[in-house]
């Protein structure tokens, strides 16, 4: 590894050479003394391998063959990345192996996303975590291997940055300090929550929920914790405990709830051929996010949200699945001139109209790709 690459390493926070040109959603926000970055998240970086075009779940004692593959960053880089995408300045603290895998992950990261790692570490001797997932049927079965980052070394910044926002995955029966500091300093904390394996689906016990603005669980997720057999009404009852609660319904779409005012949403899921779901509910919340933080309704932030989900799943991997900019007005030129679109559903999308003309053309996202490097030819 050069020189420059071991141990800590330091991160240009300037979008990376390899980035996207963007519409940046909150540019008529930005003022003198604004927070370091628009959103921050800590977590796990994974190195992602995809399998996609299996015909069937593997079958004990057999071989499966897939038609398509890739390869990407995966855990927090997909919500990383997805943020980045849309245009928010992202701020990622992680641990990353000394390994291949983890130079090809902070890379694609930094230079390819342009996302500010100088929160994050590299580990000396640490292996990278992995995740093998397989996209059948509309599902995904996935195989993970990974230790925790070892101390000293892998230890990550007590003390997040200034922010606009911040991502937190909540733990049943912990607290993540970072959390209350971050809202403590004026971030606006969106989190969402893993199934519970205790069985106890107890709101008391996510300790954190409460320096929350918004809680984005899926309707099972919702419907455990609330005791409720609705998703609608396991929304509606989670804002007692949180100001927004958006419960993600799968192909239906999503509905949400702002108990501060009374508002409700709802907004039906875009039907596509879904390749890899890989990262979606990321991507979802990703363009939530922006929404929250331009300032939309929620209706159009739900509808944003849905929209790059949708495209995402149309491509490999979570990281480098995620849409920008170009994407969705390639999406939105297509639907206008596609005379098959349900018209409400065309006025539920107009409010993209103010936002995009602004766009640079841009050239073609990284994407997936089936190995980590092709050698150089002699």
């Amino acid at each position: 590894m050069p020189p420059e690459r071991a141990g800590e390493k330091t991160a240009r926070t300037a979008r990376g050479a390899g980035a996207e040109p963007y519409i940046d959603p909150l540019g008529g926000l930005r003022a003198h003394g604004d927070p370091d970055c628009d959103v921050y998240l800590t977590g796990t970086v994974f190195l992602d391998i995809i399998f996609t075009g299996l015909d069937s779940a593997p079958v004990r004692g057999t071989e499966s063959w897939a038609r398509g593959m890739g390869s990407s960053p995966g855990g927090v880089a997909n919500m990383a990345s997805a943020l980045a995408r849309l245009g928010l300045r992202t701020s990622l603290s992680a641990a990353f192996g000394d390994d291949h895998y983890g130079e090809y992950c902070w890379d694609a990261l930094e230079q390819g996303e342009g996302i500010d790692l100088t929160r994050s570490r590299t580990v000396p001797g640490w292996h990278s975590p992995v995740t093998v997932s397989m996209a059948y049927e509309g599902e995904r079965t996935m195989v993970s291997h990974g230790h925790e980052a070892p101390p000293p070394a892998g230890a990550l910044p007590e003390c997040p940055p200034r922010a606009r926002a911040a991502v937190a995955s909540l733990e049943p029966g912990s607290r993540q300090e970072w959390i209350a500091t971050a809202a403590g300093h004026g971030a606006r904390i969106f989190a969402d929550v893993g199934w519970d394996g205790t069985g106890r689906w107890d709101l008391e016990a996510l300790a954190d929920l409460k320096h929350c603005e918004a809680f984005l669980p899926n309707a099972a997720e919702a419907m455990r914790y609330t005791g409720t057999d609705c998703p609608r009404a396991a929304a509606r009852a989670l804002t007692a405990h949180v100001p927004v609660a958006v419960v993600t319904l799968g192909a239906e779409g999503a509905y949400a709830v702002d108990g501060r005012t009374g508002e409700t949403a709802e907004v039906p899921a875009i039907a596509v051929d879904a390749l890899d779901p890989t990262g979606a509910g990321d991507v979802f919340m990703a363009g939530f996010i922006t929404g929250s933080l331009a300032g939309w309704p929620l209706a159009d932030r739900l509808a944003f949200g849905g929209l790059t989900a949708a495209l995402s799943v149309q491509e490999f991997g979570g990281s480098l699945s995620a849409p920008g900019w170009a994407e969705v007005a390639a999406w939105w030129n297509y639907a206008r001139s596609d005379g098959s679109q349900d018209p409400d559903g065309l006025r539920r999308y107009a409010f993209l109209a103010d936002l995009l003309p602004a766009a640079e053309r841009p050239g073609p996202l990284r994407r997936a790709v089936p190995t980590i490097g092709f050698g150089r030819s002699s």
